[in-house]
């Protein structure tokens, strides 16, 4: 009897490797958020910064009514106020979110709704640009292993997790945006990369560097290049030239455009966005006749020296940076104490070894940019690339939020570098070597840098002096202000670091926090709380202040060689006749003066 045929075998199926990539995205993004991170968000308005509860300040008054190109906070120095340098570009779409949500959940939960998903939202634009700008360059594969990688550099993840409503994550999206146009290189192009940098602009001039550079790397590829680089900085010129004015106009009053600031988008700057629309129409219309280098140099350089003279001319001021007026007991005791103003030396010399995560990454993409810039087909892509991660490291080692953009490019490095390690392990020896651009993409990994950071403050935790983050972060909790909304309104004089969490908790006033402008509120928080008895007298009289909090985890710098009076009350050792304790739950000690 004949043996029976043997049954057919089935194909074995092979997942695809893109197909597991995006599920590796996927799960990546959907795990980027702690689940009681954004809870608490939505219950607590749980935010990572006083910025991003100073946002929420703004877009409050916004929607109670404040006039649009009115920016004055009103409880902070009170009665007149503080204008604030912020854009109401930012305030209006998470305003719009709020209205859009409030008569489905009340006003309470939809701000904690709206401050919990916005950054989310900003996250999934962030990935739209990435991706789109990577695979148009290197192909669907590197564009989602940057992807993967966004997920996993810190230095994005900080700017787009729950609670994160400040301008820093619109920023990136906005100069990596501009990235991709100059790498595409038409007029098209142009136009949107000079739109997305006056956007970047309006909304702070932390991108500033970044659109100069941009505006300059353009300007020397046409000096040497000619009539093929004519179009692309043609249009940037006309994008940011033309949207420029348009976006200060959009959120300027009218009687403030001929005031200058030196932080904000304002007559100084536009002085040199308008030169360069100027500048861009010049090199348009002079078309083929711009033939030579050296006329093309000549037109270069005759505006360039127009601009900065003119500039120097009108706005000295702000030859001295954003802050021209600051007084040195401001700059000592608050400015050089703001972790994002701090310097690298500074990070290592107090043992905040979780700086680890955000510098090697971005140290290890700029070099190899650099690097990659030198050879190839894509050397266009890898300068601009290296363009915009070059002045981040610098100014990130000089100060923190240098880091900010720069992180940005991170994984679009990462996505191309593991790419090819990818390809290399899958085809033949004679490729060349293997693990050694594998190592390479890997290192451009933030979370593997955590480990050497654990084991450092795990082996050396004397070395540690920094303040213990947890313990003032408790003091800016919900639980921790809350209780002070139920005293009677009045102002508040508390440390700095204090008073966006006290404006968007509670219905009192303050005297200082965290904003350059507000150069009276600092000082009176600096002497008042550092000083002597009779200083923090002379303060709590001079701004008629009916409460004075303290965060005991948080004193101020002692002024004098003794321990400052506030310090020494929050710690029980003195008292005060003009000082009436008062029973608040939580780590907050306050106290009501007395007349």
């Amino acid at each position: 009897m004949p043996a029976p045929a043997p049954l057919p075998s089935r194909p074995r199926r092979r997942i695809e490797t893109r197909t597991l990539l995006w599920v590796l995205a996927a799960l990546c993004i959907a795990t980027m958020n702690a689940p009681h991170a954004v809870w608490e968000t939505i219950r607590h308005l749980r935010v990572p910064d006083t910025d991003d509860a100073m946002r929420l300040v703004e877009v409050r008054d916004l929607l109670a009514g404040q006039g649009w190109f009115d920016n004055v906070q009103y409880r902070f120095l009170a009665p007149a106020g503080t204008p604030s340098h912020w854009s109401r570009l930012v305030d209006a779409p998470i305003a719009a979110m709020i209205l859009g949500l409030t008569p489905l959940t009340g006003r309470a939960l939809a701000e904690g709704l709206t401050a919990a998903f916005w950054p989310m939202v900003l996250f999934g634009l962030y990935g739209w640009v990435l991706y789109r700008g990577v695979r148009h360059s290197f192909g669907s594969r590197a564009a989602l292993l940057a992807l993967v990688a966004a997920t996993q550099t810190f230095g994005v993840t900080i700017q787009f997790q729950a609670g994160r409503v400040d301008h820093h994550n619109l920023q990136i999206i906005a100069i990596l945006g501009l990235a991709f146009c100059m790498i595409g290189g038409d007029l098209k192009r142009g136009v949107i990369g000079g739109i997305l940098a006056a956007v970047s602009l309006a909304i702070g001039l932390e991108g500033l560097p970044f659109v100069a550079l941009a505006a300059l790397y353009l300007t020397g590829d046409w000096c040497l290049r000619g009539a093929p680089a004519r179009a692309p900085l043609a249009g940037f010129g006309l994008g940011l030239g033309a949207a420029a004015p348009a976006l200060f106009a959009v959120q300027t009053a009218p009687s403030l455009w001929g005031v200058s600031h030196c932080d904000a988008l304002s007559p100084p700057w536009l002085w040199l966005t308008v030169g360069g629309l100027v500048f861009a129409t010049g090199v348009a219309v002079a078309g083929e006749r711009m033939a030579t280098i050296r006329a093309r140099l000549a037109l270069a350089g005759l505006a360039g020296c127009v601009l900065l003279v003119g500039f120097v001319a009108a706005f000295p001021a702000c030859l001295g940076g954003p802050f021209p007026d600051m007084p040195p007991l401001v700059r000592i005791h608050w400015l050089l104490t703001v972790n994002e103003m701090a310097p690298l030396t500074k990070f290592v010399a107090r043992g905040q070894w979780e700086a680890l995560v955000f510098y090697p990454v971005v140290i290890l993409a700029t070099f190899t940019a650099s690097g990659m810039a030198w050879r190839g087909p894509e050397r266009r892509a890898w300068s601009v690339m290296a363009l915009f991660l070059w002045p981040g490291l610098i100014l990130g080692i000089i100060q923190f939020r240098g880091l900010y953009i720069a992180s940005g490019f991170v994984p679009l490095v990462a996505g191309i570098i593991l790419d090819r390690a990818l390809a290399r392990a899958a085809g033949p020896p004679a490729d060349g070597p293997r693990w050694q651009i594998a190592l390479l993409g890997a290192g451009m990994i933030s979370c593997l840098w955590m480990i050497p950071a654990l084991l450092l403050g795990a082996l050396a935790p004397d070395l540690r002096t920094a303040p213990d983050a947890a313990e003032v972060t408790a003091c800016l909790s919900d639980a921790a202000v809350r209780p002070l909304a139920a005293l009677p309104e009045g102002t508040v004089l508390a440390p700095i670091v204090l008073g966006p969490s006290i404006l968007l908790r509670t219905p009192h006033k303050i005297v200082a926090a965290p904003y350059h402008r507000a150069i009276p509120g600092l000082t009176a928080a600096i002497e008042g709380l550092g000083g002597t008895e009779a200083d923090l007298d002379r303060v709590l009289t001079e701004f008629g202040v009916q409460y004075l909090v303290a965060c005991p985890a948080r004193p101020a710098d002692d002024l004098q060689a003794e321990t400052a009076f506030a310090t020494r009350l929050a710690q029980g050792e003195v008292r005060s006749a003009r000082l009436m304790p008062l029973d608040l739950p939580g780590p907050l000690k306050a106290w009501r003066v007395m007349p």
